[in-house]
């Protein structure tokens, strides 16, 4: 874990340089990100309005028997932009984005692939891995942001069909607990979680050796490897800006 993570470090920095330097090409950025972000659209939102869904059919007549009905909506939008739009949005791309990333990488470098672009005096890490880490950071945060917004709609269509919650109060509870700190974090850990997905999948896919089999396992393990990141990082932001 140490090892892969100063691996993950390495190839980070290699590819800011990459970026700084002006060696990416926008077109290659914009292709990648339509291939993490765009096509996990739909997953994505499903996902956010189904947790939305699940968490108001859960506190909605809890609350309406102690009388705090009023604070259904306030409730959902908290938990969903503090936690679950980032964190599921992003378990989302990691597990169909992620593992394309590593699978296609892994099997470039099985193939000598990125031999090849070696012997063309093409630096392989920032041509890989810098587009899909510029991609996954500005997009991921923009599909929290829908989910987000998907999310509190979600909730609010569940209360009023469980409890018959007022849409005005609904929204109302929204907008008073809301802070526009909560959603600058939610965003800042949709960029963090963009950036872990694409650099952990793509070193793992690039550290790949061996054949068709290896390149099965490394994308297994890059999914893993991911999650685990991502909670890790998911835990010590909330330490940052909660505690």
């Amino acid at each position: 874990m140490i090892s892969f993570f100063g691996k993950c470090m390495q190839y980070l920095w290699l590819s800011f340089v990459y970026l700084i330097t002006g060696r990416s090409r926008v077109k290659h950025v914009i292709a990648q990100a339509a291939s993490i972000s765009y096509d996990s659209l739909v997953i994505s939102l499903v996902i956010a309005f189904v947790s939305a869904a699940v968490i108001a059919i859960q506190v909605s007549k809890q609350f309406l028997m102690s009388g705090a009905e009023a604070y259904v909506g306030g409730s959902i939008a908290i938990v969903m932009i503090r936690e679950i739009a980032p964190g599921f949005v992003a378990l989302a791309i990691g597990a169909r984005a992620g593992t394309a990333i590593s699978a296609e990488i892994a099997n470039m470098q099985v193939t000598s692939q990125v031999d090849a672009i070696k012997t063309l005096k093409v630096d392989p890490v920032g041509y890989y891995f810098s587009p899909r880490i510029l991609a996954a950071a500005v997009t991921v945060p923009m599909v929290v942001l829908i989910a987000e917004v998907v999310g509190i709609l979600g909730g609010l269509l569940v209360s009023f069909a469980t409890i018959h919650l007022h849409p005005a109060r609904y929204i109302t509870s929204v907008w008073l607990w809301l802070s526009t700190r909560d959603i600058y974090i939610s965003l800042f850990k949709g960029a963090v979680f963009g950036i872990l997905i694409a650099l952990v999948c793509a070193t793992q896919g690039y550290e790949t050796r061996g054949g068709a089999k290896d390149v099965g396992e490394s994308t297994t393990r890059a999914a893993v490897l991911s999650t685990v990141y991502m909670l890790i990082a998911d835990f010590l932001i909330n330490i940052v800006f909660y505690l």
